[in-house]
């Protein structure tokens, strides 16, 4: 990803340096457990290690890399480069160059997930707390785009609060469905090399020894891992157009944060754009183009093939780093999120009483008239509020065949607002737990 849009903690997962020194981790760990098998020289297994503190040099491997056309071997044959050809003769003994590469994708992978799951940790921590601010903050809620009836904002955050978490568990059965590695040499069948050399170096890496790797660790987990990417990228969207919309002049029911200095337009000096979260839109579907790519790398050639490296040599730091920076970007504009109250009420009385259409129905019903009538009765008085900008209450209170079910009194008690919102806390406590 450009540096625009990446943060130094991920990006370093993805560099050259860290990709070399796990390759050399799990060379190194695999010599120890040749070696106590006595399959190499114990002293030999020692004398890799006399690299652990080397920095390997990028632009060297590089070099040999352009001669063998072949990334393992070039990195294999800088580190005799450090440890002398004699011992080097030893490494990477029955192992096959998908032993390396596949097992360190997919602990980049890991690494990657737990930093992201610590985003959503912050996120979420951001929406509980605008959540409990707002609980009683009453506002229209839209059908369509369309005014239905009262919820308050703090459902709205509560609703992505609960979305986002469910999301975080899936991220947490991601990294589990991606913590596995192979060493289990060409074409998987561990004939030349024991499975405990597997099992010493996933235990060392904190991966799991993959059951079946056929020269390659199965492409179904990568799929359902950048599958999960994709669904908290298009909750990342779903939370980004609500703001974007509640932003729009003619609603101004909140607004991104707009520091001092900030300018909006390069031509009108009055805008306030909600930029972040458009910026964040687009994000998510950078994040979500990893998903169809991650499905189709299923399907591999036989035992292997290497039409999923190009692939996810992209996919893998691209989507990772992309997801990071806008769960960090949804985090800012959620704690610094401008609420205007004062609107939301205003917009929701702009319609003098319409949203309360669905209680009157009701309560008519309650009286014993048909329901196909009292919607026609309901709405051929909504309809004067909205053609003629007339009051619902009104209307109905004029109207002889609803007053003839309903007295003035009943009519009223149809257009409190507490109505709507007295189970707000029954749906908080489903969402955060008991107060």
């Amino acid at each position: 990803m450009i540096p625009r849009y990446s943060r130094p903690e991920m990006v370093a997962i993805w560099s050259a340096e860290t990709k070399f020194r796990i390759w050399y981790e799990i060379e190194a760990h695999a010599c120890d457990a040749q070696a106590a098998l006595g399959v190499i020289p114990k002293a030999s297994a020692e004398a890799v290690w006399k690299a652990k503190d080397v920095t390997f040099d990028v632009a060297r491997i590089d070099e040999i890399e352009a001669v063998t056309k072949h990334d393992v071997i070039a990195f294999l044959t800088h580190l005799a480069e450090h440890i002398g050809a004699e011992e080097a003769r030893f490494v990477h003994q029955g192992m096959t160059s998908s032993d390396v590469l596949d097992t360190t994708f997919n602990l980049q992978l890991v690494r990657a997930t737990d930093l992201l799951l610590a985003d959503m940790d912050r996120l979420l921590a951001a929406l509980k707390v605008r959540a409990l601010e707002h609980k009683d903050t009453v506002c229209i809620g839209r059908s369509h785009g369309i005014h239905a009836e009262p919820v308050t904002m703090g459902l709205k955050f509560a609703r992505f609060y609960a979305e986002l978490d469910r999301g975080r568990a899936r991220l947490v059965a991601a990294r589990a469905e991606i913590a596995t590695g192979a060493i289990s040499g060409a074409v998987g069948t561990f004939a030349n090399i024991d499975p405990s050399v597997e099992e010493h170096v996933c235990a060392q890496l904190g991966l799991t020894p993959e059951p079946v790797s056929t020269q390659v660790i199965p492409r179904d987990r990568h799929a359902m891992y950048f599958a999960t990417l994709g669904v908290i990228g298009s909750s990342i969207e779903n939370i980004a157009t609500e703001i974007r919309h509640m932003q729009r002049t003619e609603v101004l029911e909140v607004e991104e944060f707009f520091s001092k200095g900030q300018k909006g337009s390069s031509a009108m000096p009055h805008k306030r754009n909600p930029v972040l979260t458009e910026n964040l839109t687009g994000l998510a579907r950078l994040v979500r183009m990893a998903v169809v790519p991650a499905m189709e790398n299923v399907t591999l050639w036989h035992e292997r093939d290497i039409s999923h490296s190009s692939v996810e040599r992209n996919i893998g730091p691209d989507t990772t780093i992309t997801l990071d920076f806008a769960l960090a970007r949804l985090t800012n504009v959620i704690e610094k999120l401008v609420i205007y109250p004062d609107n939301m009420l205003a917009n929701m009385n702009k319609f003098r009483g319409l949203i309360h259409s669905q209680r009157v129905l009701l309560a008519l019903t309650q009286k014993g008239v048909s329901r196909e009538n009292a919607y026609t009765l309901v709405q051929r008085n909504a309809m004067k509020v909205w053609e003629q900008g007339l009051d619902f209450q009104t209307e109905l209170l004029g109207d002889p065949e609803v007053r003839a079910a309903l007295s003035e009194a009943e009519i009223a008690e149809k257009f409190d607002l507490g109505y709507h919102t007295k189970h707000v806390d029954t749906i908080f406590a489903r969402v955060f737990g008991p107060a």
